[in-house]
């Protein structure tokens, strides 16, 4: 059986603008080893061609068959939902584009959706007429609902607060499509051809990489090179296959690789 990863990156690969010790050979072993893998990242706001930039400006090389954003998940499901649907956009380049290329036509009036990403250009004028179209009968669809960082000089509101804004707004609660949502992370698995059993999440989050591999049935890794802090494991009623210091810890077959080949080699035997 096929064996593969869905990475997340900030935190993972990357803090900020700053290349985690190791993860340059980490991914270099991955294509060195042809192991399949996908960067899932709840960024809607760039392309996919924009993350591979991101990373070769950090000394990693790989192609855009290696990124699986939250705006591809969205695009995807509306495909899923409405061939051919509309949708009023709160969001930028990567989320556009992503539902461009999967058939929906984004419109400014009686749209089937309204979708939010991150952005920094959209007004308090656009977000009021998305509450009017949401209340008109538009379904309220976010691409995901991660925090803000609640630092001081942070460049936008953040997307679960513009999230909760809308909310409040309607009475109406958005559907989730990225991490930990099932949505994002069954796509993620079919975009790189895997199965259930064959799929390992590493990530730097409980409740996102982590709480949303354990609800699908994959194998999960947690690093601590992001925000999550070992002493606080205790809390969560989940807890990870494997935890590393970073992805310059984690070797390759993992021990559930080499059991799954054990296991498929006896079946066929008997």
């Amino acid at each position: 059986m096929k064996q593969g990863l869905l990475i997340d990156m900030d935190g993972v690969i990357y803090s900020g603008e700053a290349l985690i010790f190791g993860a340059d050979k980490f991914i270099k072993n991955l294509l060195d080893e042809d192991i399949p893998f996908a960067f899932m990242t709840n960024n809607s706001q760039r392309t996919s061609l924009e993350v591979v930039r991101k990373l070769k400006g950090l000394g990693i090389t790989v192609d855009e068959s290696h990124v699986y954003t939250s705006a591809m998940a969205t695009a995807k499901f509306l495909s899923d939902q409405s061939p051919n649907g509309t949708a009023y956009v709160l969001g930028e380049g990567g989320l556009l584009s992503s539902l461009h290329a999967n058939g929906i036509t984004l419109v400014n009036t009686d749209p089937e959706f309204v979708v939010l990403g991150e952005g920094r250009n959209f007004t308090l004028e656009m977000v009021q007429r998305a509450v009017d179209m949401i209340l008109a009968g538009a379904k309220f669809i976010t691409t995901n609902r991660d925090p803000s960082p609640k630092r001081p000089g942070w460049n936008n509101l953040g997307i679960a607060a513009t999230t909760a804004m809308i909310e409040e707004a309607t009475g109406r609660k958005a559907f989730v499509t990225g991490k930990p949502s099932p949505v994002m992370m069954r796509s993620a698995r079919k975009f790189l051809g895997l199965e259930t059993s064959g799929t390992t999440v590493i990530g730097d989050t409980m409740e996102t990489d982590i709480q949303g591999g354990i609800q699908m049935g994959y194998k999960t890794i947690l690093v601590l090179s992001g925000i999550s802090n070992k002493d606080r494991l205790g809390h969560y009623a989940f807890k990870p296959d494997m935890i590393a210091s970073s992805v310059d810890e984690i070797r390759f077959p993992l021990n559930w690789w080499e059991e799954a080949k054990v296991a498929a080699v006896q079946l066929v035997q008997e």
